[in-house]
């Protein structure tokens, strides 16, 4: 039997070029990445319309965007070890089925509680669609230097549904019920479920081995009540029940691990994290996911709700940032054959780092022009960061394990998306509750709904008396925006984290060794 080492070295020796058709079906992979990105950003913009209509807590409403990546990071390394085993383009369609279904019923859902239903529904048929798409790139590209550009390709695809998001999801919002956002996943995922079987190959491990139920419960149980706990702290903050819910999900991890090292054939390769390179693009992949998805947290709610703009102009003012993450993902491709990952993305990251400090040492944070040079910076770093990152945890992987490798990474990226919103939006929430200082004359019904958010807090200033309802939302400003300045430096101090990382671990250099 092969070591890893020896796979991996085999793999990339045997690696030939595609023609048209691999091209071709890289786009076809491409549909379910963009529908993924646009439902994020998308979902943070129709966010104020869901608050005012479904009226949910500050609970729910994190729940609403928490709770499609708590089950896609519970489930992705089972799926994606189920993809190796029964076919990843297989596990692709089930996934596309399920999900357009299912969006479809999140469109009309006419409560908070069914709402949240729906987006874990969505959240099991979207473990399915995520690692296959990583992992059939792994198989369809075995040259090196395709499979980079194929990764980059796939890196800026998230960028250009980020981008594209708001401006349809803006156009939708101004016409529409906040419902139509969830119905862009019919037109995108039908043409997938077409081309799939015509222009994607199958794929799967030759040497699956045999299902292990156990270790499916087991990484579940893993996953669930660490990511529960973080959003419990970010929620109602320190207590019994995080710390309980995290020493369960790491007694699950342990006996996950143990299991995986005595298993002949593993649901996932234990070995793979043994490999620093692979280990450290994992939590670059991780912290800078939570960057992104923490600034998207607030930036979303100031512009719509503090500067006063439609979702469609919200959308617009943060377009050159997500094009500059698109064209930096692409533009690092040749860079990464020269300069080696561990100076790479220490370097774009930094560029993040500056962009958190912009916000945080600034004196006038509603100044549009800030947030959109701000914003700008980020996706210059984050977009070159990941897409070194994701190439690199494909290379370190045998194409026999894509799957559970894929799954890894974007297990990371969906808890990184947790995360982002959990830690820096439950931060955020619980330093503007802290600052808020309501005017007299507020009633105590209304008081408390303004202190739940700050789309809480506008809503209540609508109904309130001219003046009145204008130091409501003065206040709530205030609030907000002081509460962001932390937030930003602490931001920027995770982005340090994760370039300190690849800075220490990612050894390899222009076209990574494969170390025993």
């Amino acid at each position: 039997m092969m070591t890893l080492t020896e796979e991996i070295r085999t793999a990339d020796a045997a690696g030939t070029r595609q023609g048209w058709r691999g091209w071709a079906a890289l786009a076809v992979l491409m549909l379910p990445v963009l529908l993924v990105s646009v439902d994020n950003t998308v979902l943070s913009f129709a966010l104020p319309e869901i608050a005012r209509d479904l009226t949910p807590t500050s609970a729910q409403q994190l729940w609403i965007i928490d709770v499609y990546p708590l089950v896609l990071a519970g489930l992705l390394v089972t799926m994606g070890s189920l993809g190796d085993r029964f076919g990843r383009r297989r596990m692709l369609m089930i996934g596309a089925t399920g999900f357009a279904a299912v969006s479809a019923l999140a469109a009309f859902a006419p409560s908070a509680e069914l709402l949240i239903a729906a987006r874990a529904t969505m959240g099991l048929f979207g473990a399915m669609l995520m690692p296959s798409t990583m992992s059939l790139l792994r198989s369809i590209f075995t040259d090196r230097d395709q499979r980079r550009l194929a990764i980059a390709v796939w890196a800026s695809m998230f960028s250009a549904g980020s981008a594209l998001g708001p401006i349809v999801g803006g156009v939708l919002l101004e016409h529409f019920a906040w419902g139509s956002v969830f119905l862009l996943a019919v037109p995108v995922l039908i043409p997938l479920l077409v081309l799939a079987p015509l222009l994607v190959p199958e794929s799967r491990d030759p040497h699956p081995g045999r299902i292990d139920p156990v270790s499916i419960v087991l990484s579940t149980a893993t996953m669930v009540p660490v990511v529960y706990a973080i959003k419990e702290v970010a929620v109602h903050g320190p207590g019994p029940l995080p710390l309980v819910l995290v020493l369960v999900g790491l007694a699950f991890g342990w006996i996950f691990v143990r299991r995986q090292l005595r298993s002949e054939s593993p649901m996932l390769d234990m070995r793979l994290f043994r490999r620093g390179a692979f280990t450290g693009a994992l939590l670059v992949n991780l912290l800078s996911v939570v960057a992104l998805v923490g600034f998207l947290y607030f930036v979303t709610q100031h512009l719509q709700l503090i500067v006063g703009l439609s979702p469609l102009q919200a959308g617009l003012a943060l377009v050159p940032g997500l094009a500059l993450m698109i064209v930096s993902g692409l533009a690092v491709v040749p860079v990464s054959r020269r300069v080696s990952p561990r100076v790479v993305v220490p370097v774009a990251l930094a560029l993040s780092v500056a962009a958190y400090v912009v916000i945080a040492v600034s004196t006038d944070a509603a100044a549009l022009g800030i947030l959109i040079g701000a914003f700008a910076l980020l996706g210059i770093g984050i977009g070159a960061a990941e897409t070194v990152s994701n190439e690199l945890i494909l290379a370190t992987a045998p194409p026999a394990k894509a799957g559970a490798a894929s799954a890894v990474s974007e297990t990371a990226y969906e808890l990184g998306a947790v995360l982002g919103t959990a830690v820096l939006g439950g931060i955020l929430t619980a330093l503007y509750r802290a600052g808020l200082v309501l005017p007299d004359g507020v009633p105590a019904g209304a008081a408390a709904a303004a202190r739940e958010t700050l789309g809480g807090a506008v809503a209540v200033a609508d109904g309130l008396p001219g003046a009145l309802g204008d130091r409501v939302v003065e206040a709530a400003a205030s609030a907000f925006d002081a509460g962001v300045g932390v937030t930003s430096i602490i931001g920027a101090v995770l982005v340090v984290c994760a370039a300190v990382i690849a800075a220490t671990t990612l050894k390899g250099t222009r076209t990574p060794r494969v170390e025993d």
